[in-house]
């Protein structure tokens, strides 16, 4: 409902989840209290999702497709507005160490060759996380797993003939 409605009252949020408004002030003393636990919530299922993943480990173009499905998931699960996420200096903190593991993995895959080199620094770590946005956005109808077989193609092979 945030996501949709950044704005959104307690008393809206209550009554969409099917409670009281108090039951909400029970568990969270006001808004930033509610909006700190999602931005919790998220950034924990970030972080697990890149430990599923298996980054340092996993063959490449595995662990690749498993992030991004995760990520994916994640996405759906919890459709945050992550400017208002990430001025929060905390939040800011723990997602710049994700990333920062998301980086060291890009630059594996650089590496090993799934990625081509020469490219603008921080150009796939920057196209990435755009063209999950986008299709889980754009795509909701399909799984996770089918949505980051798009991105993984799109990623690896662009959008040329195939």
């Amino acid at each position: 409902m945030l996501a949709a409605d950044p704005g959104a009252s307690i008393a809206s949020i209550a009554a969409e989840a099917g409670v009281d408004r108090r039951t909400v002030y029970r568990r969270f003393a006001n808004r930033e209290d509610l909006l700190a636990a999602i931005y919790e919530a998220r950034l924990t299922a970030i972080e697990d999702a890149i430990e599923d993943a298996r980054l340092r480990e996993a063959p490449v173009a595995v662990a690749l497709h498993r992030y991004v499905e995760n990520i994916i998931a994640v996405n759906r699960t919890w459709p945050v507005d992550l400017g208002r996420m990430l001025a929060e200096d905390s939040v800011h903190t723990r997602r710049d160490a994700a990333m920062q593991e998301v980086d060291t993995f890009l630059a594996r895959a650089t590496d090993e060759g799934l990625l081509r080199r020469g490219l603008p620094d921080g150009w796939a770590s920057a196209l990435l996380p755009q063209l999950m946005h986008l299709v889980t956005r754009q795509l909701p109808e399909l799984s996770p797993g089918q949505a980051a077989d798009i991105v993984v193609d799109t990623l690896l092979n662009g959008l040329g003939p195939s």
